[in-house]
């Protein structure tokens, strides 16, 4: 009877050991997940705003301002591939009010321009650009229209939701709906040319507006200040912090009673807040030139620049979204592309072999053969090493076989089930002792730890020694950067 129980016990912990460990606070939803996945993506701005060189238009442009000579969305498409970037966000309507599609809304659209004699659609000609090239595609209509004289009225809610209603309706599948907090001041408000001010708490509607969104496009991630898919980072520098959570809880800034697009908890933003109410990635939009519209006198940002972006965003397990802005004809710049090209073949060449893949590896702790190290070197997400449920702390050590010189660590956790690691250290074996050469916090979707200088070793051991659960992780990577 005594053996019978033994056996029994050692069989319920065996099959206890198989099981999944139980998800850490927030975890992200399937749209999320796929937004992860995306990791670089673009947004587009193209209106009349180009050609009057301004970074705002004030609602007043002729809609025969818009007049590019040779549009060409397949060229811009092309060269956001070229870079890596998987997504692009469409600015069908910026604060100007110019909408780039045929409404029925307002009558200052694309039908009234040159473009195609009046006939043209370019939100329909960017969509089927990006769907050609294999992106995915998303949409920005900006909820300030400094050009309808019913903005600052009961009545213009109506007008943006029917905006919204039409670009979800007739664009295919959005990866993302994207806001922003502006809210309102000066305009042309149809002649008025006077300033207009709103309550941002419930002018827009947000609750009841993003409900729309969630009905019509239900894996469209939500972009604010306040999510609810994902937040922006706080600045248009392009980064986030060293130490980033996926968790964020949106909350009124000092003095004021509602958080909501406009107005939020900003110096948390780039953080993110340990074990916050949602799971609210952050996106770190910045132009790929000065300005977020195509100025003659600007230069786009270096390839070197961008790949330093690149690992300040994407390697901090959020997301980079690049500034795209077509010049008068209607195509990205030369150089523009050609930063684009460089960047891309940048990221492509640097990860494209991990130099730890036929490593050996060890931990102090597994929860059973199906969460076995071996997943941590598959290049599948959807597989991970675990640690049983008691274990929060762990060592992980690779035995290269031979010396490998390498200068970016990835580390990327399981984030099905939240983001769980709050402290780790990496080693290298160097002169027959262990070498301390890292300390972090944060890992989450993605973590690249850029060293000072390439080192040199056959071994590497990551310790996890912060974490309030038990561990998982799905990939490790060594990397040495391409020039």
């Amino acid at each position: 009877m005594k053996s019978l129980s033994i056996l029994f016990l050692l069989l319920s912990t065996a099959i206890y050991a198989q099981l999944p460990p139980q998800p850490y606070g927030a975890v992200p939803s399937k749209r999320q997940l796929a937004w992860h996945d995306v990791e670089v993506y673009g947004i587009m701005h193209f209106t009349p705003t180009t050609f009057e060189n301004k970074e705002w238009g004030f609602g007043d442009a002729d809609p025969k301002t818009f007049n590019p000579t040779d549009f060409n969305a397949d060229q811009i498409i092309k060269a956001a591939k070229a870079g890596g970037l998987k997504g692009i966000v469409l600015v069908a309507k910026h604060h100007d009010g110019f909408a780039l599609w045929p409404t029925q809304t307002t009558a200052y659209n694309i039908s009234k321009s040159p473009f195609r004699g009046g006939k043209g659609n370019l939100v329909k000609e960017v969509e089927l650009a990006v769907r050609k090239n294999g992106l995915k595609f998303g949409i920005y209509c900006s909820p300030w229209d400094r050009n309808n004289p019913l903005y600052g009225t009961d009545k213009y809610l109506a007008v943006y939701q029917a905006q919204l209603k039409e670009l979800y309706s007739n664009f295919g599948e959005l990866f993302m709906s994207w806001h922003d907090g502006a809210n309102g001041g000066d305009g042309y408000y149809g002649g008025a040319k006077e300033k207009r001010s709103i309550d941002n708490t419930t002018y827009y509607d947000w609750n009841n507006t993003w409900a729309i969104t969630r009905k019509m496009q239900p894996m469209a991630n939500i972009f604010s200040d306040i999510g609810l898919d994902v937040r922006w980072v706080g600045n248009e520098d392009g980064h986030a912090a060293p130490t980033s959570w996926a968790t964020f809880t949106p909350m009124a800034p000092d003095g004021k009673s509602v958080a909501v697009p406009g107005q939020a908890n900003y110096p948390q933003s780039p953080e993110g807040i340990r074990n916050g109410k949602f799971w609210m990635p952050a996106e770190c939009d910045v132009p790929l030139r000065k300005g977020w519209f195509y100025h003659p006198n600007e230069k786009p940002k270096s390839p070197e620049e961008l790949f330093d972006l690149y690992l300040k965003s994407v390697g901090r397990g959020a997301g980079l979204d690049l500034g795209l802005a077509p010049d008068t004809r209607g195509q990205l710049h030369d150089d523009d592309v050609a930063a684009l090209k460089n960047f891309g073949d940048m990221v492509k060449h640097t990860f494209e072999h991990n130099l730890a893949k036929n490593a050996l590896v060890k931990a102090s702790d597994s929860r059973g053969k199906k969460y076995d190290v071996a997943t941590l070197l598959d290049g599948k997400k959807e597989t991970y090493w675990a640690t049983r449920d008691n274990v929060h702390e762990a060592s992980l050590e690779l035995d290269l076989k031979t010396a490998k010189t390498f200068d970016i660590i990835s580390l990327q956790e399981y984030i099905p089930l939240g983001q769980r690691i709050e402290g780790y250290t990496i080693e290298i074996f160097e002169n027959n002792t262990w070498k301390k050469i890292y300390e972090g916090t944060s890992i989450g979707a993605k973590r690249l730890v850029k060293l000072d200088t390439p080192l040199t070793s056959n071994k590497v051991r990551i310790n996890i020694t912060r974490s309030p659960v038990c561990i998982t992780l799905s990939e490790i990577g060594l990397y040495k950067k391409a020039g």
